[in-house]
């Protein structure tokens, strides 16, 4: 427009030069064709501005539908956003901790495993001895019959002993008394009696020593015996102890063991949940994310299209200014 009206008003014969000017001939023709397109100029201005402020107007409304001038406020979706975040955070210390205590689980399985092996083979080894000490104990049942029955021999040959001395001494004195009547028509003999007397105390004295020697080497036998059997069932009873004790304690470390296998599986069914949980949250945060994405990147694209077309109103204003100010200088 401006471009237009300088070279239509101007372009024939300027200001000095040619027969016919604006300040040579008719002036009042010449003011009133101003008159006339500095009016046209005017109310195209008018309209220009009218039609400017309509669109500043329908950009207002689009904001104000849109939301506010300026950047979208995200704030809420930030919160949002920092709260998850919160949440995953405190779900990764859970699942480090949760991972922390099934390591510390496992180590503990694996040290009451070396416990119960070495229980186990403790308990093998008592066995084994138990095995061991089984046929020392049938030798010393043997041999404490075997010395009963040498002591109920050694008796009877005692009681036969005594019978046979007895038979002796009653067929001696008779013997005896034959050889008395003998030697009562005869010259006197030695006293028979007294032998008899000395013979009888010596076997007594003889019977007596190897009593004596028999039952203290029964009663040492006994006595050996008995410590055997008595060391032998000392141990059995503190093997038999010891074999409970540690089959209580392999039935409490089973039941340990069980414990412990059922809570590593708890721990893992609840890390699997919770990992499953925050994997559908994290899924829907991206769902929510990604259309705000989008949302955000039209909007863009629209400010910035609104942009231009600001920039190139203001542009067509700023120029339809500088030819008013031209005017204005052409008038003065």
């Amino acid at each position: 427009g401006g471009a237009g009206f300088s070279s239509g008003s101007f372009g024939s014969g300027g200001f000095y030069g040619g027969n016919v000017g604006i300040l040579s001939n008719d002036e009042k023709l010449t003011m009133q064709s101003l008159n006339e397109r500095l009016a046209s100029y005017m109310e195209t201005v008018r309209n220009l501005e009218k039609e400017n402020a309509q669109l500043e107007q329908l950009i207002r409304e689009w904001y104000q539908k849109q939301g506010p001038i300026g950047p979208k406020d995200y704030s809420h979706y930030y919160e949002k956003i920092e709260e998850l975040q919160k949440q995953i955070l405190i779900a990764a210390v859970e699942t480090h901790k949760v991972l922390l205590d099934l390591d510390n689980t496992k180590m503990t399985a694996e040290d009451f495993r070396i416990k119960y092996e070495m229980e186990s083979g403790l308990r093998q080894n008592v066995e084994s001895d138990l095995n061991s000490l089984r046929p020392l104990l049938d030798n010393l049942t043997l041999t404490k019959s075997d010395l009963e029955m040498q002591f109920e021999s050694l008796k009877e040959e005692i009681i036969d002993l005594k019978k046979n001395h007895e038979e002796e001494m009653k067929l001696l004195q008779s013997q005896s008394n034959g050889d008395v009547n003998v030697k009562m028509n005869a010259a006197p003999g030695e006293d028979l009696l007294k032998k008899l007397n000395e013979m009888r105390q010596e076997y007594e004295a003889i019977i007596q020593k190897n009593r004596a020697e028999v039952e203290k080497w029964y009663e040492g036998k006994m006595e050996e015996v008995s410590q055997q059997v008595h060391s032998s069932s000392q141990e059995m009873e503190a093997s038999n102890q010891q074999i409970s004790v540690l089959r209580r304690e392999f039935q409490s470390l089973e039941i340990e063991l069980q414990s412990q296998i059922s809570l590593v599986d708890s721990l893992q069914s609840n890390l699997e949940d919770t990992e499953r949980r925050y994997n559908m949250q994290l899924q829907q945060i991206q769902g929510m994310i990604g259309p705000l994405e989008e949302e955000l990147a039209s909007i863009r694209c629209e400010m910035e299209s609104q942009n231009e077309e600001y920039k190139m109103l203001l542009g067509i204003k700023t120029r339809l200014e500088q030819e008013i100010q031209q005017y204005r200088v052409l008038l003065e």
